[in-house]
């Protein structure tokens, strides 16, 4: 009985450099494991979509999330209002503010751009568009110029310096190349111009959130069209290129899967 409660203090308080490796090791094996076991759950998921039956989910998926905006606008109501609080700052000496809002879903953002404000949405799921006038005909306070179906990292259809402020959240966790689409952002900003971002993030490594994002991302990857769980965005920002980075971590009150956040904007 004395070994057995040796044994449990010493995982729980290894005493040395020694003893923390062990606990450490045992740990990454344990993530190795799960993860292999949540690949392997994931191979019916990749037949479907070599058999092309993964384009039907692209058309639930805009449902998927319409229902689900709801809940966590609800949650984080206080913390977006703090995010898109100075956006009529960036308007110009008229007053006119062009928008561009990238996979912009839904519209679960809409009911926190400034009155009068011009919005461009972009997403490349076509499916979302009728949802998007769902947000659209319940935000009278908005003028809509166009939804564009395009990837956040080729936004052709843009000019250069044609926005005034440019706006993401909970999209550079899913796109393919994170630095592309930032230098797309800079690209279409006007000087002066600012990009509002909040994104879900990895946690800590110390974390059991850590653990549990890295065993289960390769099955959340199907189910979440593409997301990605352990992201370390902020460091895609801070390499940018911006001339001014204002960032914040956060815990959002969701689930733990996706509670560590970053939020803020940057100036070009």
């Amino acid at each position: 009985m004395r070994n057995l409660l040796k044994r449990r203090v010493f995982f729980r308080f290894p005493k040395s450099d020694e003893d923390s490796r062990v606990v450490i090791n045992m740990r990454s094996y344990l993530l190795i494991a799960c993860r292999l076991l949540c690949l392997l759950l994931t191979l019916p998921l990749r037949l479907a979509e070599a058999l092309g039956l993964r384009a039907a989910y692209k058309r639930l998926f805009p449902r998927l999330v319409y229902n689900i905006t709801f809940s966590y606008n609800d949650k984080m109501h206080r913390m977006k209002k703090e995010l898109f609080r100075n956006v009529c700052g960036f308007a110009n000496s008229d007053g006119s503010l062009r928008l561009l809002e990238i996979g912009c879903g839904s519209g679960a953002n809409f009911q926190f751009y400034p009155y009068g404000c011009t919005l461009l949405c972009s997403d490349p799921n076509p499916h979302f568009e009728t949802y998007l006038k769902r947000s659209m005909d319940a935000n009278k306070h908005l003028t809509y110029e166009a939804f564009l179906v395009a990837s956040a990292e080729d936004m052709k259809e843009l000019d250069d310096e044609s926005v005034d402020v440019v706006v993401c959240t909970l999209v550079l966790c899913s796109v393919r190349d994170v630095k592309q689409v930032l230098k797309e952002v800079r690209r279409v900003l006007k000087n002066g111009g600012a990009f509002y971002f909040m994104e879900h993030v990895v946690s800590k490594a110390s974390t059991w959130t850590f653990f549990f994002q890295h065993t289960v991302e390769p099955l959340w990857f199907y189910i979440g069209d593409g997301c990605e769980l352990t992201r370390a965005t902020w460091k895609d920002l801070e390499s940018a290129g911006f001339s001014q980075l204002h960032l914040k971590h956060f815990e959002a009150p969701v689930t733990s899967l996706i509670r560590p956040h970053i939020m803020g904007y940057s100036i070009k």
